[in-house]
């Protein structure tokens, strides 16, 4: 390799230029802000190749995700050069110059047969890429290991490189090395801070959701029940809960559709995290998309700082998209996406997030027809509707309403401090009758103002309850038991696409011989609408 020889050109002759140089460069990336510093790298490379007469200076670091592989980052070249490719690996390219230089070693060839012939493929690649005259110097602070290569070289004519210009040479590279490695350090400090900020919104909105999860009036601490249409709806979410499966939960209002999802968050992989829930009907539609997927600083007026959503929240665990038949059309899109391909934007940015999030939805609405009115999405509803779980309405589960009036009396009796003891048999019949439009949140609001007036330990039921046209006690009544039954084996063939024999069948589920269940279906006259 040549180090020194005669100089035919005046600029290398007269290094004085060179060094005045130097110290403008040196100057000016002491202090320079490090998004500049790309810039003023390749600025400062196009200086000295002018300087020194030089046709291509070029830049390669190391791969943050390839340790030890150098990739091409920062080039000034003669105009009219073609073009570097997108990626350039200087281990593919120049192996042999590439690992001499990440030992620490200066790389120096007036002309190309300098270079040995173990190194066959450097030497082809150098004439590939014009280049008849090289210097490559290691990158580094000297307090660790070689984290890039600084090149110059000749594509016109064969140049020797003196000493001192090699030596001037590394005194470039030992700038550049000290502004990277100031800009890769600011760099990952800045993540690491995002990183903390993320994590610290995260913890904020799950305390959030937490507090409004304990704050919730939810109608029962438990489920509560043990009627045999309560224990199908629990047998279907025993079968989902353990999969990652979209759960969407059908009832009317007040059926206890909050209580479903977390028991079916409870009996997940995912109950080490928090349920983060999402009343869509409570959110006003101009702030749903920043709560659902947050915002960025300056998103909108008013948006001072940059907020994580509740999709980041529960990043890990589940979200609880509660009245999802609410949500406005123009953001059905943007929530299809989340349950594709688990990424979204946050509000004002243009980087995507990724997350891995369990979706269960409620509604009380008739979705289907809601699509038909064009106000819901049809592609959103088939992928929500990936594991239905139906709800039954109070009325149809009356040999419950003993027991939650039992466990409502109690709860709120603690809480007033008194002390129920009985509750009357023709209360608790004229309950059975009652159709209990608003279910069990209706009956849970009687019961708890029947405590508050109540005097005494005997159950002093607060107001009239309206029968049920033309019912009769429910209890004991054959017809009923009749309709109860007939209405459970609608259900299940519901739920089975009326399937009848098979392993997801709804003889297996009911637990009956298939000529068993046909005869009770022909007997109960089921016929499928």
């Amino acid at each position: 390799m040549a180090q020194s020889g005669i100089i035919p050109h005046e600029e290398l002759d007269e290094l004085l230029p060179f060094e005045r140089l130097l110290i403008e460069i040196s100057t000016l990336f002491i202090n320079l802000a490090s998004d500049r510093i790309g810039n003023e790298i390749v600025a400062a490379q196009k200086r000295i190749c002018e300087l020194l007469d030089l046709d291509r200076s070029a830049l390669l670091l190391t791969s943050k995700d390839e340790p030890g592989v150098l990739l091409l980052t920062h080039i000034h070249q003669l105009p009219g050069s073609p073009p570097p490719p997108e990626r350039l690996n200087a281990n593919e390219v120049f192996p042999w110059t590439a690992q001499k230089v990440l030992t620490g070693e200066t790389v120096a060839f007036a002309k190309i047969t300098e270079i040995p012939a173990e190194a066959a493929r450097d030497r082809e690649s150098f004439g590939l890429f014009g280049t008849r005259s090289g210097v490559y110097v290691p990158l580094s602070t000297g307090k660790g290991p070689v984290f890039g290569v600084l090149g110059f070289g000749v594509t016109r004519e064969e140049r020797d490189w003196p000493k001192k210009v090699v030596q001037q040479f590394q005194l470039v590279a030992q700038i550049f090395a000290n502004a990277l490695a100031r800009k890769r350090a600011d760099e990952q400090l800045k993540r690491q801070l995002e990183e903390i900020e993320e994590l610290k919104q995260r913890l904020e909105k799950e305390n959030i959701c937490l507090r409004e999860e304990l704050g919730q009036e939810k109608g029962f601490g438990k489920i509560i029940g043990s009627s045999e249409t309560l224990n199908y709806v629990l047998f279907r979410v025993g079968q989902v809960a353990p999969t990652d499966a979209t759960v969407l939960i059908l009832g009317e209002t007040g059926t206890g559709k909050g209580m479903v999802a977390n028991a079916i968050h409870g009996l997940s992989s995912r109950k080490e995290r928090a349920m983060i829930t999402v009343n869509c009907a409570a959110l006003p539609a101009n702030l749903i998309e920043s709560e659902l997927f947050g915002r960025e600083k300056g998103a909108f007026t008013g948006a001072h700082t940059r907020q994580s959503g509740r999709f980041e929240a529960a990043d890990g665990g589940t979200i609880f998209l509660d009245e999802i038949g609410e949500l406005p059309l123009e953001l059905q899109s943007k929530l299809l996406r989340v349950l594709q391909d688990g990424e979204f934007e946050r509000l004002g940015s243009a980087k995507t997030t990724k997350v891995d999030v369990r979706v269960i939805a409620s509604t009380s609405r008739d979705l289907k027809g809601e699509v038909r009115a064009g106000n819901f999405r049809e592609d959103l509803f088939y992928r929500i509707n990936v594991f239905p779980v139906t709800i039954p309405p109070l009325r149809e589960r009356v040999d419950d309403i003993p027991e939650l009036v039992r466990f409502f009396a109690d709860k709120y009796s603690r809480k007033i401090g008194k002390q129920i003891e009985t509750i009357p048999k023709l209360d608790l019949k004229a309950m059975q009758a009652y159709s209990w439009p608003g279910n069990v949140r209706e009956l849970e609001h009687v019961i708890e103002r029947s405590v508050i007036t109540t005097e005494g330990t005997v159950l002093q039921l607060a107001g009239r309850l309206e029968p049920i046209p033309g019912a009769e006690a429910v209890d004991s009544s054959p017809r009923d038991l009749a309709a109860m039954e007939r209405g459970h084996i609608v259900r299940v063939l519901r739920d089975t696409g009326w399937k009848i024999e098979g392993q997801k069948g709804a003889a297996k589920i009911l637990n009956l011989h298939p000529s068993t269940l046909r005869s009770r279906i022909k007997k109960l006259g089921i016929k499928r609408s």
